[in-house]
């Protein structure tokens, strides 16, 4: 990765997005010393202009920014880090410095949950314990829950219509990890049919 430091004195703009959601978490600057450390430590490490010193983000708190994957732009003359951040963003103890956390990609946030508790084999959640019964099992709760979907489609109460919902969504999201698929995978299917 070839970044142009030079044109922006020294310094380069830095993007830090949530690699699950997507939102956008905050910007800083990083100088040459700065990016090799982040690579480095997988921790991303900023330029403070303020403090003219380097500056691990989480250093105090211990809410680092755990890199997944940087990019450059088109000029290579900024960069877009996706991160798991390991606590609130923002000075201000929000998850991000442009404000609270948002919904849309919270599905990718839950699907990163289902795994990790599945993974870590978390005693006492029950996602890790519909997943122990096996696939039937899961397959069928997922059924359980389109059948109580349709039946309240039928009715008026949209609150219980969207609690269904999110039952039938997020049991399929266990679903879709007991068949080892995830669902940016899904979303490629999608994208491929709306192309044609």
């Amino acid at each position: 990765m070839n970044i142009d430091f030079a044109k922006g004195n020294g310094l380069v703009p830095v993007v830090i997005q949530d690699d699950n959601t997507l939102q956008v978490l905050m910007v800083g600057y990083m100088n040459e010393e700065a990016y090799i450390k982040t690579r480095e430590e997988k921790k991303v490490t900023f330029f403070s202009r303020s403090k003219n010193r380097l500056w691990t983000k989480g250093e105090t708190s211990g809410n680092y920014l755990y890199v997944e994957e940087v990019l450059t732009d088109c000029d290579n003359d900024s960069l877009l880090i996706k991160v798991d951040p390991a606590g609130p963003v923002c000075h201000t103890g929000s998850i991000s410095c442009f404000g609270d956390e948002t919904t849309k990609g919270f599905i990718y946030k839950l699907e990163h949950i289902i795994d990790q508790r599945i993974k870590n084999n978390t005693e006492g959640s029950y996602t890790n314990k519909l997943y122990k019964k096996g696939i039937n099992k899961v397959a069928q709760k997922v059924g359980e829950e389109a059948v109580e979907l349709v039946i309240e489609a039928k009715d008026e109460n949209i609150e219980l219509f969207k609690n269904e919902a999110a039952d039938l969504l997020y049991h399929l999201l266990i679903l879709l990890k007991a068949k080892g698929v995830n669902m940016q995978s899904i979303e490629e299917v999608l994208k491929e049919r709306h192309k044609k």
